[in-house]
């Protein structure tokens, strides 16, 4: 299927590695122009290689950066002043017990996952209104749908940022702009992985073997692979996605058992 994006530009945020590097190799396949944010330059620099070969038409920029942070902002939208594509993503807050919280981590979970994509959507979408045509998609969580008790920091900023999105994704699909998330269940990420630690370390077990037990409660017996969420990402980044907004999609191998 041709998404008709070829020659658009996005800025695909936290990309160097796992379900951001996924959603930007799928977009570079389409022939889109990307724009990659990432802390470590390191892995930016291998992955934006990894593009730059498997898609050596498109244009690869890369912003070494922090993407919570003002001037990690600031870099990334001067690269990219004004792209037809936005994919907002950031490292989840670890897991815990929410007694031990303090405001303070309170305040950094929501600045990564609910206020950073909101002033990202703030400086780009007037533009994308202005020309017709815009294609904004948040990856929060399957923890959206289906809170996951110590990830409660991670519930509580993602679910602000749906219920944001809820409203505004009806204001702008009239100008061919759509505002969409995307809900990853249990992905093979580096995060998956952060996740399991403190179970294994409270069980006696390995990270590998705790894993091993999780995928196979799945009911698609297995973890999904980030090359599958990239492909979902690029199709809700297509031309003839624009009757989709306001929507969170759900990935997760039928995780959920509910039927909404």
């Amino acid at each position: 299927m041709d998404l008709e994006i070829k020659g658009r530009s996005a800025i695909v945020c936290a990309s160097s590695k796992g379900l951001g590097r996924a959603c930007a190799m799928a977009l570079a396949a389409e022939g889109v122009h990307v724009t990659l944010t990432a802390r470590g330059a390191e892995a930016l620099a291998k992955t934006a290689a990894d593009i730059r070969k498997a898609s050596p038409g498109v244009t690869v920029t890369e912003v070494v950066g922090d993407i919570t942070t003002p001037a990690g902002r600031e870099a990334a939208l001067k690269a990219c002043p004004d792209p037809d594509i936005l994919i907002n993503n950031a490292g989840g807050p670890p897991p815990g017990d929410f007694r031990n919280w303090t405001r303070d981590d309170w305040i950094k979970a929501l600045d990564a996952n609910m206020l950073t994509p909101i002033e990202l959507i703030k400086a780009t979408v007037d533009g994308m209104m202005a020309r017709k045509f815009g294609r904004i998609v948040n990856i929060t969580s399957a923890a959206v749908k289906a809170p996951i008790e110590v990830l409660g920091l991670s519930n509580g900023a993602r679910t602000g940022l749906t219920g944001f999105v809820a409203g505004i994704a009806r204001k702008t699909v009239i100008n061919n702009v759509t505002i969409n998330g995307l809900l990853p269940g249990p992905f093979n990420t580096d995060r998956l992985r952060g996740t399991a630690k403190p179970d294994a370390e409270k069980r006696g077990l390995t990270v590998e073997q705790v894993l091993a037990e999780r995928a196979k409660l799945n009911p698609a017996g297995r973890f999904g692979d980030p090359d599958e969420f990239g492909q979902a990402c690029a199709f809700l980044c297509g031309a003839k996605a624009g009757f989709i907004t306001g929507q969170n999609i759900l990935l997760d191998g039928g995780a959920f058992p509910g039927t909404l």
